[in-house]
């Protein structure tokens, strides 16, 4: 469902509209006739666990080994 609103009507109905939004509507908010900001709802049901960032590519594992103290000397670390 589609609605369009002037900037005045979504100053004074903000939170009905949000209400809106979450339950799937898509509403155009209009400055002079002229669309200008749209709101709609957030996406749901995405399901993140910690540390997935949606990478599926092969990557070398020793990068997120220890470094022996010369290396981090080498790096610029105290040791």
């Amino acid at each position: 469902m589609e609605k369009t609103v002037t900037l005045a009507d979504a100053k004074t109905h903000l939170s009905a509209l949000i209400t809106e939004a979450e339950e799937g509507a898509e509403i155009t908010i209009t400055r002079h006739g002229r669309p200008v900001a749209r709101i709609v709802g957030a996406p749901r049901g995405v399901a993140r666990t910690p540390g997935d960032w949606g990478w599926n590519g092969a990557y070398d594992k020793s990068v997120f080994a220890p470094m022996t103290d010369d290396e981090a000397g080498v790096e610029g670390w105290p040791v």
